[in-house]
């Protein structure tokens, strides 16, 4: 036992002496010099805790019987709202074409719409002023009422918001769980991609022909 300790010392200390220098080993970029002391980079956490609880707590039909619901309460918040001002989406373009730079010049939109200059910035609901002329304003009109409504329309985005954001997170936990499972059979599989917070494993398996 001794002399077999002593040959293992021996082998260990002439692949150190043989090791290249320049040779590339991982901690190269999981470790950093902070204050003269060497620290090993923790990993970025692939699993957030919320998603831990759901995976141990729960199956993933129950996960995805919660998923659906939600996704059935953002179709029904998009109709009532229909994303007509909301907060960070895009902005609606109109082109115009003009044949010469004279007409660009002494363009109007106010005109070109046949509205009047205070409905311009308006997506929705912009009567012609023939319509003005023609029918009485409906709707509120009073600023405080008008104000009142503005924020209940963005207290309905800020809900529908969250509720994505719900949705999207018991997608991912879903398809953990569903990874988990499909880990239990023997065949053999590589990983491809390592998981993240936003996304399970991605796993190859081996191809098996079926009988």
């Amino acid at each position: 036992d001794y002399h077999k300790k002593q040959n293992a010392l021996r082998a260990l200390q002439k692949k150190a002496l043989d090791k290249n220098p320049d040779e590339f080993y991982f901690k190269m970029i999981r470790a950093e010099l902070q204050d003269g002391v060497h620290i090993i980079k923790q990993p970025k956490d692939e699993v957030t805790p919320e998603q831990v609880k759901l995976m141990r707590t729960q199956d993933i039909k129950y996960v995805e019987m919660k998923r659906v619901a939600e996704a059935k309460k953002i179709e029904r918040l998009k109709s009532e709202l229909h994303l007509l001002d909301a907060e960070g989406k895009n902005p609606n373009k109109h082109v115009f074409f003009f044949d010469t730079k004279k007409e660009v010049q002494e363009f109007d939109i106010a005109t070109h719409l046949d509205t009047v200059p205070e409905l311009i910035d308006r997506v929705y609901n912009r009567p012609t002023i023939a319509t003005l002329q023609k029918e009485t304003l409906k709707g509120a009109t009073d600023p405080a009422h008008l104000k009142k409504l503005a924020q209940q329309r963005k207290n309905q985005y800020d809900l529908l918001k969250q509720r994505i954001e719900r949705e999207k997170a018991m997608f991912v936990v879903a398809q953990k769980i569903q990874t988990r499972k499909d880990l239990l059979d023997k065949t053999h599989k590589v990983k491809v991609k390592k998981e993240t917070t936003s996304g399970p494993a991605i796993y190859k398996f081996k191809f098996q022909r079926k009988r």
